[in-house]
């Protein structure tokens, strides 16, 4: 009897043991997954969506499930605007251009985001999403400005790199003296976008100060870029064609073998090498950009970003894939997948050290000179101004303004911008 009694009661015990541990293990589970049976949404384009096999290494890690909406990218700013009217959410994570911040952060759409100092150290184009000290976004995939230059042309012309922006002007015209190329310099110069961004950066590359304090345009240093394209222009170093082709197409003209020399997107460092799309494969050598009496100290960054919206219901589920998406490991995949060029200084470190990126040229050198060219982030006005400069610089090149007349035009937009 008394061992009758002593099996129940160690039964017994067992089968409290085994309810205990298994409660534990559920609390264990619940606390590692506190957000666990979250639902967000996730408006991208097409070249940022990450394939299910992603999305569900993140639901089984966080226990978040993550429902994609592709959009073009043309089409989510207005949905934004429209949902964000409305006190809406158009979904809990949105893309976020380098260019719309200031408009999104003026209006209060984007939900402050919280990053340690060395994810914040490892990206340095977190600049263009960080207003009054807040991280609005996190950018995911990168596009820096960078030089490239055709080895074979500039070693038949016995030229060397250049440093300055000088030597860029002496050496297109000798290029062409020499008859190597009829328009040996490519830029965008069309009413687009493109335009605007090119003034830009060429002006920060060489001066480092595009806008004044109070985001008002820097004449001195403004009229220099002005005079320097006008230059290009008159000469026929850069091709005509330029005032009315798609931006890609100005860049293509390197690829074709029709361009010595350009400073332009990263995604080049591929396509140059890529037997696909060039011409010149194993021509073309990455360089720090030109810079006023030296190499360029400083570069910018047109970006793609993701952030959460202000009336998203599950910001915390959202906050959580956001930096999940922008990680270490995530930006890894997603060039291997999708040949996005990282964001993070490490992982484009690690990608050259490892040889998965080829030919790389400056590229990690100059990935480090990023910096934001706004003084005070990206104006809410940001849109009517792009207007206001690439229409001026395109009358220039087509002939229609002086420099100064060009500068006079997009300055007194700029201005009256500023002042509102």
């Amino acid at each position: 009897m008394m061992k009758k009694m002593k099996r129940i009661l160690s039964i017994a015990m067992i089968l409290v043991l085994t309810v205990s541990l298994a409660a534990c293990g559920k609390k264990q589970e619940e606390a590692a997954k506190p957000l666990e049976g979250s639902e967000i949404t996730f408006m991208i384009p097409e070249w940022g969506v990450p394939s299910q096999e992603m999305l569900d290494e993140f639901t089984a890690e966080t226990g978040i499930t993550v429902n994609v909406e592709t959009v073009a990218w043309d089409d989510i700013r207005d949905k934004i605007a429209v949902a964000a009217a409305g006190k809406k959410a158009p979904a809990d994570v949105i893309e976020v251009d380098w260019s719309w911040v200031g408009e999104f952060s003026s209006a209060g759409w984007l939900e402050p985001i919280t990053l340690t100092q060395e994810d914040i150290d490892d990206i340095p184009s977190l600049s263009s999403f960080t207003v009054d000290g807040k991280i609005l976004g996190i950018p995911y995939a990168n596009d820096f400005r960078i030089g490239y230059y055709n080895t074979e042309i500039y070693e038949k012309a016995g030229l060397t790199e250049p440093k300055t922006w000088d030597d860029v002007a002496a050496q297109m015209k000798a290029i062409k003296d020499q008859n190597l190329l009829a328009n040996p310099y490519t830029l965008p110069l069309t009413a687009g976008e493109g335009t605007t961004t090119s003034m830009i950066w060429l002006t920060y590359l060489r001066d480092g100060k595009v806008f004044n304090d109070d985001n008002t345009l820097n004449k001195e240093n403004v009229m220099k870029t002005l005079e320097f394209v006008d230059s290009m222009i008159k000469q026929g170093l850069i091709n005509p064609v330029n005032t009315t082709t798609k931006d890609i197409d100005t860049y293509r003209q390197l690829t074709n073998g029709e361009a010595a020399f350009m400073v332009g997107p990263t995604s080049f460092v591929g396509r140059a090498n890529d037997e696909k799309e060039s011409k010149v494969v194993g021509k073309i050598m990455p360089i720090v950009p030109p810079g006023g009496t030296e190499k360029a100290t400083q570069t910018m960054a047109l970006v793609e970003g993701i952030g959460v919206t202000k009336y998203s219901e599950n910001k915390e589920a959202a906050e959580v894939f956001v930096k999940w998406y922008t990680s270490k490991q995530m930006q890894a995949k997603m060039y291997d997948e999708q040949s996005a060029i990282p964001t993070r200084t490490t992982v484009l470190k690690e990608l050259i050290d490892t040889g998965k990126m080829k030919n790389t040229g400056a590229m990690l050198e100059t990935s480090k000179l990023i910096q934001s060219p706004f003084p005070t982030g990206v104006p809410k006005y940001y849109a009517e101004m792009s207007s206001a400069i690439y229409n001026a610089v395109n009358k220039m090149a087509l002939g229609q303004l002086t420099p100064e007349q060009a500068f006079e035009e997009m300055n007194a937009k700029v201005t009256s911008l500023a002042k509102q």
